[in-house]
């Protein structure tokens, strides 16, 4: 069973970083494209930030040049680096491949 399990999140203030990490199991991680999502209040969910098996990446226009996405194929496990926070970066952060998706870690970025 595929299971993803999101880390990391928290409070910061405008400017601040914060790694997110999601853990996968139940799964061929490796092989797997891996990706970010995120969801603000009253919003819908927007894609920010993709790694393909080959860790090939792309990024939302919105976050590019601050957050950036990696994995580790030994722990099974794909990260967010976000740098420069902003206010408008608050959202619930979900970690998704292909169908699975996990529960979410909420970020708070205060002005």
């Amino acid at each position: 069973q595929v299971k993803l399990v999101e880390s990391g999140g928290g409070l910061v203030q405008a400017g601040g970083s914060l790694r997110l990490s999601c853990a996968a199991s139940g799964m061929g991680f490796r092989n797997w494209a891996m990706a970010w999502y995120r969801q603000a209040p009253g919003k819908e969910r927007e894609l920010v930030a993709t790694i393909t098996s080959g860790s090939s990446t792309n990024y939302a226009d919105s976050v590019k040049g601050r957050f950036t996405i990696s994995r580790d194929n030994a722990k099974n496990t794909v990260y967010l680096q976000m740098n420069s926070l902003k206010p408008e970066d608050t959202a619930v952060y979900y970690c998704k491949s292909a169908a699975f998706w996990g529960q979410g870690t909420q970020v708070t970025v205060s002005s």
